[in-house]
């Protein structure tokens, strides 16, 4: 009876440290992928900005000719 106590504290033990250690890798593969979307998008906008910034300045310049 005491044998399997002990084994089942450990079964528990052993499953929540497993448990821990499996959530803590996906999370973290998650935060990597999100960080990596983020900077797609972020050099897209910049993208945009940078040519809604050279359509302004062409427009200004043939405008003042």
């Amino acid at each position: 009876m005491v044998a399997s106590t002990r084994w089942a504290s450990i079964r528990i033990m052993i499953g929540t440290i497993l448990g821990g250690v499996l959530g803590f890798y996906v999370m973290h593969r998650v935060e990597i992928n999100y960080k990596e979307k983020m900077k797609e998008r972020l050099a897209r906008y910049e993208q945009e900005m940078e040519r809604k910034e050279q359509q302004r300045l062409q427009d200004e310049h043939l405008s003042d000719s």
